[in-house]
């Protein structure tokens, strides 16, 4: 049977059209998803805690190769005893960098007041961010976890008042205490100061049993920090005395960086590189970690 001229017309102009419109849904898609992680990208540093066994031999050497690598900022974490706060600061400038946040104790006392300011200052830097080790014991009751809360309340309002902003590193235990039904992280969510941001550590979320993208995404905005580090991200009995499973190079382990970046949604300013442990070559770990997340396009 003969088909009718024009309806065939009509069907090829219908597939043609139809055609366009897919390939137009596709090329939205794709282009959505290129913008997750590409349309504001977060900036890498390094947590200096990585190179704190260089650091010891030779401080100076050691903060050039970081920024030969490609780093331009650092997190600061611990010095040498022989290492001030002022000398700290100005080996850092010497090297090139600078810094995007410290790792501090809490401004509970005078000391600690005075020693925040002062790295705040030596360092040309406004974020400053509770390191969170060791594990408190509050964290094991609902009533203790808020004491804690009120703390970082207070510690925070010290902070603005110096026009420093302050932040909560974690661990796992954040993640693995439960108090009266509901995680400690959650707890900490709903009642600290909103002013307080998030540095999620993405490891130790993992090996306490969550999806760190599913976290991420659960921060939102006050995520603005991450701490990217990779590994067999399993829990150990021996990590309460500090000695965890070696570490590797970010992009060789069992994390989904991806995922967590997709989740992020473009919050997260900085993605911060760290390696507790490792028993590979510490500066080919950390080279291998700056050209995974540069070359994938999840950091800058």
């Amino acid at each position: 049977m003969q088909e009718d001229h024009s309806n065939l017309i009509h069907r090829r102009k219908f597939i043609r059209t139809a055609g366009i419109g897919l390939m137009g849904t596709a090329l939205i898609k794709n282009a959505w998803n290129e913008n997750i992680f590409s349309a504001s990208p977060a900036k890498i540093g390094l947590q200096l805690y990585t190179v704190r066994d260089q650091i010891k031999e030779n401080v100076e050497k050691t903060l050039h190769r970081v920024a030969e690598y490609g780093f331009r900022g650092v997190e600061t974490a611990f010095w040498p005893e022989h290492v001030s706060i002022a000398k700290a600061g100005k080996y850092l400038k010497d090297a090139g960098l600078s810094v995007c946040s410290a790792h501090i104790e809490l401004p509970i006392d005078d000391k600690k007041k005075t020693d925040m300011l002062a790295a705040a200052e030596a360092y040309g830097c406004k974020r400053m961010i509770w390191h969170g080790w060791p594990e408190d014991k509050r964290y094991s009751s609902l009533d203790g976890t808020k004491e804690l809360a009120d703390i970082y309340n207070q510690s925070y309002t010290f902070a603005k008042s110096h026009g420093l902003d302050f932040g909560l590193h974690n661990h796992w235990w954040e993640y693995r205490n439960k108090v009266d039904g509901g995680y400690v992280y959650q707890v900490l969510l709903e009642r600290v100061d909103p002013g307080i941001f998030f540095e999620i550590d993405t490891y130790w979320v993992k090996v306490a049993g969550h999806d760190p993208a599913k976290i991420v995404g659960e921060f939102g905005n006050r995520a603005k920090y991450l701490h990217i580090k990779d590994g067999p991200a399993k829990w150990n009995d021996n990590l309460p005395a500090d000695n965890p499973d070696p570490m590797v190079a970010v992009g060789k382990g069992t994390q989904n960086f991806p995922a967590i970046v997709k989740a992020a949604k473009g919050n997260t300013e900085w993605m911060i590189v760290e390696m507790d442990k490792t028993a590979s070559d510490i500066f080919a770990a950390i080279q291998d970690s700056y050209d995974y997340l540069t070359k994938n396009g999840l950091a800058e």
